[in-house]
């Protein structure tokens, strides 16, 4: 076997590694996620209340 031959089949390999990790955790991400349940959706918020901060008045303490 060649140089040029056996630098393509360790290409090829790590190639076909890469595939295989890929294809597994993508199997491990659609178990995972798969069972995560989307809550309920929160009640809209009431409408807040802008205070005054009176910054002209002296405090009374």
């Amino acid at each position: 076997m060649t140089h040029a031959e056996e630098v393509i089949e360790r290409a090829m390999a790590a190639v076909a590694q890469a595939r295989r990790r890929r294809e597994r955790e993508q199997e491990w991400r659609r178990k995972t996620f798969g069972r995560i349940q989307v809550g309920i959706p929160l009640p809209p918020l009431k409408r807040g209340v802008q205070l005054s901060l009176q910054l002209d008045r002296p405090s009374t303490q």
